[in-house]
């Protein structure tokens, strides 16, 4: 499980620190974006394990993403868990085609749990 790449996607840098944070202590490798602008090319170049993807970002929010990551070649198959405080966000992140969904805030133990379900179900 552990030796993963995960990708978090996130317009808060505070989100993204701790987040790497908490990965880092659980062995994961983690790659921050602040610029959902990059997010594709950075997906594409780097080719993590998991993308984790805040979903309301300025300029791209995190369902365009993950829509246009569902319909890429390159990319379709990817395991992808949106985080959000929206109310509507699991319904979002579910229509979206996202693998699963987190809702902030969240502590460590929901999102390695959730990363690493994500992640057993994706090599199944």
């Amino acid at each position: 499980m552990k030796n993963k790449t995960i990708m978090v996607c996130d317009d808060d840098q505070g989100i993204l620190d701790v987040v790497e944070l908490m990965l880092e202590i659980e062995g994961y490798r983690v790659i921050k974006v602040l610029d959902s602008t990059t997010l594709e090319e950075q997906l594409i170049s780097n080719r993590p394990d998991l993308l984790l993807l805040d979903l309301w970002m300025p300029i791209v929010s995190g369902e365009h993403i993950l829509k246009s990551v569902r319909s890429s070649s390159t990319l379709g198959d990817l395991p992808v868990i949106i985080f959000s405080a929206s109310i509507d966000g699991a319904s979002i992140a579910d229509n979206a085609g996202a693998n699963a969904f987190l809702s902030k805030p969240f502590d460590m133990i929901q999102l390695t749990s959730v990363i690493e379900k994500v992640i057993t179900q994706s090599k199944a």
